[in-house]
């Protein structure tokens, strides 16, 4: 399906520069520039099937990047490419500038990727902040031989504090439900102080209020390190949080980008519409 001529694609290697009057928008200084993870041609073939086919893919300093598309897109094979658990069969992943195609997935955690899984990923017999505290270690030298624990409690108590933790610090992260288990995971990536963070359908498992908290705090997250650090890839099937945070959205259908830029015009774009809608008549 062509993109509607009226959606201003992002050419490869570039980040969309979105220009809203919106108070969201306004929240935060975007920098524009040289994004920090850039994915360009990226293919991938399991067999004879192409599950991704010559996607290109810019998450921009200082900005939350949306990534959505049906059932089967391609989207989570996308997310494995970026993160190093699948090797592409053509294209290349940058990392800040620096070819990081072939690198590990362990090379890129330690660069300043961190991601979340679609399923929970958590140390279930250890409290709530030994998970962060865990966390924290394995990311910084020294960590776990104890060093820097000064700036490792007030890192964990700073996390804690913004994702509303206090409450359950205490107990075992498996006895928890799915809400607040969400939150622990998405605390123990925060918790390696990241450069870009990678979220694999953060959302699922939320309820209404729980997806307003977490909405505010992608809000807060990115770029609170400075330089636009750390900026945010988001995997999401609630369109209604992807419309409300983030700047830049890229579409996916069939392996292939069908449509990339600011959720104003991805809302209205008649290519995406068919795609999730089944519509026909699309030119």
């Amino acid at each position: 399906m062509p993109p509607d001529p009226g959606l201003a694609l992002a050419p490869t290697g570039e980040v969309p520069v979105v220009s809203t009057s919106s108070d969201d928008d306004a929240r935060r200084a975007r920098p524009s520039g040289t994004p920090l993870v850039n994915a360009r041609g990226i293919s991938v073939r399991f067999g004879g099937v192409h599950a991704l086919a010559d996607v290109d893919l810019a998450v921009g300093a200082g900005q939350i990047t949306g990534l959505i598309g049906p059932n089967g897109a391609g989207k989570t094979t996308l997310f494995n490419v970026l993160t190093g658990l699948i090797s592409p069969t053509g294209g290349v992943v940058e990392f800040d500038g620096a070819d990081a195609t072939k690198w590990p997935p362990h090379r890129r955690g330690r660069a300043g990727m961190a991601r979340t899984f679609q399923r929970l990923e958590l140390f279930t017999r250890m409290t709530v902040e030994d998970n962060l505290v865990a966390a924290w270690e394995a990311a910084h030298a020294g960590g776990v031989l104890g060093r820097g624990r000064t700036e490792r409690r007030r890192r964990v108590a700073e996390v804690i504090d913004l994702l509303d933790l206090a409450p359950v610090a205490g107990r075992f992260a498996g006895e928890l439900p799915t809400g607040q288990g969400r939150m622990v995971e998405l605390g123990r990536a925060l918790c390696t102080d990241p450069r870009v963070l990678l979220l694999d359908e953060p959302s699922s498992g939320l309820d209404v209020h729980e997806t307003a908290r977490f909405s505010q705090v992608l809000r807060d997250t990115v770029g609170s390190h400075g330089n636009g650090e750390p900026a945010i890839l988001l995997v999401e099937h609630d369109m209604a949080l992807v419309m409300d945070v983030c700047d830049v959205i890229t579409v996916l259908d069939f392996g292939k980008r069908i449509a990339c830029g600011p959720p104003a015009e991805i809302r209205g774009d008649a290519t995406v519409r068919a795609a999730y809608l089944g519509e026909t008549d699309v030119a």
